[in-house]
């Protein structure tokens, strides 16, 4: 089952996580576009009523595409912006794209995994090839994107229902909150990097980590835990080290490495390689544990978050050089 099969598998779970994450990070910037006194920041330095608006330029920032999309499309508008996140097919990282490559991945294992995960997939992106440019601004961006969001938990639904807790399950589920922990963190580094000022201590940051609480489903679950003590600390508390909220990175770590213990190997040499994963895992998870709230707060600079990044992507990496052949499937 290794190598290829486990290669689909595993980007089957980052690339319908990655869909489900791009309609959360569009959401988050609709939150913040609701929060702006003027509805539109501006980037330019000469005041003049054509400026970009910042809230998109961050959108693309906070997918690492700045240089791939200012080639293709120059200047940042909302109509560009959402077409080439998610319509865009020669965006190889746009929201039809990540859910065509996981019906790709889907199509070769249909023989392995519950038919019911290749009509959900199937459908998804049938539903959404029709899709065109002006759809996305005909009715509510907010109703949309919220429809994309039902269909990737239809898929995990169903992952969670009917698939047997085989190898298979265990590997979808590594890629799922392995880019479940960077997507948030991503989320978290594009509006730190839009509250100005002193960061996270700034009293403008209040209403960009409230719009993270939205984007991530958090805000109703973050009110149990603290009630009315809505502060800054308490929210980036809330959305890095919670143990309870499935969307936090400490439970996205936790969840990795007990999927990546539950993977069973019988050659004795990948046995090997697997127990380092573990490890790197581990460290991981060792490195979050010792955080505090003050130590996120103090982090002007977003080095904490960078580090965090920086254990997913080597994490990433560490998974493909144990289990896949490089090069056969990639982000």
């Amino acid at each position: 089952m290794l190598n290829r099969n486990a290669e689909a598998l595993f980007w089957i779970g980052r690339y319908m996580e990655r869909a489900e994450n791009h309609a959360r990070l569009i959401d988050v910037h609709y939150h913040l576009q609701a929060e702006d006194e003027l509805g539109v920041e501006a980037c330019g330095e000469d005041g003049d009523k054509n400026e970009v608006p910042c809230k998109w330029t961050r959108i693309v920032d906070a997918l690492g595409s700045r240089g791939s999309y200012e080639q293709q499309y120059g200047s940042y508008t909302e109509q560009d912006v959402l077409h080439y996140i998610t319509l865009d097919r020669d965006n190889a990282n746009s929201l039809v794209s990540c859910v065509s490559h996981a019906r790709g991945n889907l199509r070769t294992l249909r023989e392995k995994v519950p038919s019911e995960l290749w009509d959900t997939v199937n459908s998804f992106y049938l539903w959404l090839r029709e899709k065109q440019p002006e759809d996305l601004m005909k009715e509510s961006p907010h109703l949309f994107y919220g429809r994309i969001k039902e269909w990737a938990a239809l898929f995990q639904g169903l992952c969670q229902s009917v698939m047997p807790r085989e190898n298979e399950w265990h590997f979808i589920e590594c890629g799922r909150f392995l880019e479940r922990a960077e997507n948030t963190l991503r989320i978290i580094k594009a509006v730190g990097n839009a509250a100005v000022g002193d960061g996270w201590n700034n009293t403008g940051a209040y209403p960009y980590l409230q719009a993270v609480l939205k984007s991530l489903s958090g805000h109703q679950s973050f009110r149990r835990f603290y009630a009315d003590g809505m502060s800054v600390e308490s929210i980036v508390e809330f959305v890095i080290l919670n143990q309870s909220f499935p969307r936090s990175v400490h439970f996205s770590f936790h969840a990795l490495d007990e999927h990546m213990k539950q993977i069973e190997l019988t050659d004795k040499q990948l046995r090997t390689a697997h127990d380092r994963v573990i490890r790197q895992v581990a460290k991981a998870k060792a490195d979050l544990a010792c955080l505090e709230r003050d130590d996120m707060i103090v982090d002007r600079n977003g080095s904490i978050i960078g580090h965090l990044l920086e254990s997913c992507q080597m994490l990433g990496h560490s998974f493909a050089k144990t289990f896949f052949r490089m090069g056969e499937a990639s982000a």
